[in-house]
């Protein structure tokens, strides 16, 4: 894609930015901070694990990362999204002003207890952070059931799952509990990735005069993939591992079968769409990894961080970089500088994923992955920061 700025016409009132801009739709906030998260949370952690720096954490080094990651990061872009989505679903008015703010704060308070709350009593720490999902899950659900929308009674069923994976790690502190929640995340991927892929490729193609039929979802296919993730996450929490394995085999099978219906490759000139296919490719290689994790005791570190970093850090990049576009009056025309970002955080995944197999120096494969990951979402914050404050360039409200 050739690089052209956007010359929407806006008024000087219109084209200021406000904090008060930040607050007036979900996905504004939420995705601003989730990019400002993502640039601090893993180099810090890194200083953490090589003993440059000690932070006062409320929690050991390695969980906090891990919980960041999966319930900071991965929940205010849930956030952003599902808050901004589910009113255009069900045709209701968004959450804004003082509300909106609340929530966050709400959110943002976790992070800065987490980080800073060495010493602090466990039901105020952890009690604030589980607060923030069934916030979200409520705001989402009470617009779904008013509009009697049971299709997306799915997505919370998978949020509450989350929730009860985020409830289970800082309760116990158990690696169950992440990989958990790494597989539910993987299950709302399969299902908004699901509907947003192949209709934004179906879209394109027609806009361009070609042939939109060729792309092909299977509603059976697509719920069986969500049913298997579920089901491999009962398998993964109960200790079945060899009946867990297999499981993940089949989703991956599922996952794969879709993602050839989808054709991804018919759009392979569009950043904005080989993002969203390549982004969930990450999900059966992720699942094959894991089946090799429990089958053959490949290293577990290799299918999680194809999880986290490749499905869902990969993801969340291409969805609001396209989200943050459309829901502020802009063509869809992507910033200078967000296809190597695109780039990047593939390139962080894979060499984190090789370098767990020891096919690169541990510390190299670290900081090089880390670096990559911290300028892709870097990029993102620099390129839409004012996007985000600003009102829309149609001089619609939100």
């Amino acid at each position: 894609m050739t690089y052209r700025p956007d010359t929407t016409t806006a008024s000087p009132k219109q084209t200021a930015m406000s904090i008060t801009q930040l607050f007036s739709y979900p996905f504004r906030i939420f995705f601003l901070s989730m990019a400002l998260l993502a640039t601090l949370v893993v180099p810090l952690w890194v200083l953490q694990v090589t003993a440059m720096i000690r932070l006062p954490l409320a929690m050991p080094g390695l969980f906090w990362h891990q919980h960041e990651l999966l319930f900071g990061f991965l929940s205010a872009a849930i956030a952003g999204f599902l808050l901004t989505a589910v009113c255009v679903w069900t045709n209701t008015d968004r959450s804004h002003g003082m509300r909106l703010f609340l929530l966050w704060a709400v959110w943002l308070t976790g992070r800065l207890l987490l980080a800073t709350g060495e010493g602090l009593p466990f039901w105020l720490v952890h009690g604030v952070n589980l607060l923030f999902l069934p916030l979200v899950m409520i705001d989402a659900g009470w617009r779904i059931w008013r509009a009697r929308q049971l299709r997306q009674l799915l997505i919370l069923l998978v949020l509450g799952l989350l929730w009860l994976m985020q409830l289970g790690f800082v309760v116990a502190l158990d690696m169950r509990y992440s990989y958990g929640a790494l597989i539910m995340a993987m299950a709302l991927i399969a299902i908004v990735g699901g509907r947003i892929t192949p209709a934004f490729t179906g879209g394109w193609l027609r806009q361009r005069g070609h042939n939109a039929n060729t792309i092909r979802t299977y509603p059976a296919l697509d719920l069986s993939s969500v049913i298997a993730m579920i089901i491999l996450l009962a398998a993964v929490i109960s200790g079945f591992n060899m009946a867990a394995g297999v499981v993940a085999l089949v989703a991956a099978g599922l996952m794969l079968l879709r993602l050839a219906g989808w054709k991804g490759w018919l759009a392979r000139k569009e950043p904005l769409l080989w993002i969203l296919h390549l982004s969930i490719l990450w999900v059966p290689v992720a699942l094959i990894l894991l089946a090799g994790t429990l089958m053959a005791g490949w290293p577990s570190s290799a299918w999680t961080h194809a999880a986290g970093t490749g499905a869902v850090g990969c993801l969340i990049l291409g969805v609001v970089a396209r989200v943050a576009l459309g829901h502020t009056g802009r063509p869809l025309i992507l910033p200078h500088g967000m296809v190597t970002a695109f780039v990047m955080i593939h390139l962080a995944a894979l060499i984190r994923v090789v370098t767990t197999f020891g096919l690169m120096p541990w510390h190299m494969g670290i900081g090089l992955s880390s670096l990559l990951w911290t300028l892709a979402f870097g990029i993102f914050l620099v390129r839409y920061a004012h996007i985000l404050a600003r009102p829309r360039a149609d001089g619609k409200p939100g």
